[in-house]
């Protein structure tokens, strides 16, 4: 069973959050004085790069919120290189055997619970101050992105290993995979999603999701998602922007 590590990883609670893409960790800041539980900082698709998770973190932090981060691949490095800048959890894109997750988990601990590279000079371990994580499996969260048809057919199997916190729904690739294009509504699409929630659920696991907005936050979470996106940085201010415009330009 997973450890509850962080109120984003308690299967009771509902946490809403939204992606960072603009490589701006005073975007962070924003975030929390807005409300947002958590932070993720995307290095898949988004504009900032590793040297940002640093900032980003201390920004949450001044805040009291946890910063997660998307990194590009599986990679050990990539995910170590994550936790030492203090990240509070990863979320691995792209991933569909359980084989495959227990590798990533492996990649979450130093030795003896997995292969993390040993270093206590960083963030995560207070500059050498907290060597507790030597001794101890990871407090981070492990986020696995279920966006394939393979990950999807693999998703009990997947919410069944320990160290697999949270299972993480990409509705724009699971869509395309699934044949039907950013159509949430469709039958196919409401059958994969429930069959994520019931494979969490099932494992005290949490599901989690990306929502463009409130209206389909509040669906995903009569669904039984608990774990909520909502858009970006960039796409919350290119709206709001949109909706002044174009209030003003009608008057």
């Amino acid at each position: 069973m997973a450890c509850v590590m962080h109120k984003f990883t308690d299967p009771s609670q509902v946490t809403i959050g939204t992606f960072l893409g603009m490589g701006a960790p005073m975007a962070a800041e924003i975030a929390a004085v807005g409300g947002a539980d958590w932070v993720l900082f995307d290095l898949e698709h988004g504009g900032g790069s590793e040297d940002l998770i640093g900032p980003t973190v201390v920004a949450g932090m001044a805040y009291g919120i946890p910063t997660l981060v998307r990194v590009e691949s599986m990679e050990r490095i990539r995910i170590g290189r994550a936790l030492d800048a203090g990240a509070s959890g990863v979320m691995i894109p792209r991933i569909e055997t359980p084989e495959q997750v227990s590798a990533v988990v492996k990649h979450m601990s130093y030795p003896p619970f997995g292969d993390r590279g040993v270093a206590t000079y960083n963030r995560s371990a207070k500059w050498g101050r907290d060597l507790s994580g030597l001794t101890e499996k990871s407090k981070a969260a492990c986020i696995i992105q279920i966006e394939t048809l393979k990950a999807l057919e693999n998703v009990d199997a997947i919410a069944k290993i320990d160290g697999a916190d949270l299972l993480f729904v990409g509705p724009l690739d699971l869509s395309f995979a699934l044949g039907v294009p950013r159509d949430f509504k469709s039958p196919k699409f409401l059958e994969a999603t429930a069959k994520v929630v019931a494979a969490a659920n099932a494992n005290n696991k949490v599901a989690g999701i990306l929502a463009a907005d409130a209206t389909a936050a509040a669906t995903f979470i009569e669904q039984g998602f608990k774990f909520i996106a909502i858009g970006s940085d960039a796409t919350l201010l290119a709206g709001a922007i949109t909706n002044l415009v174009t209030q003003l330009k009608k008057s």
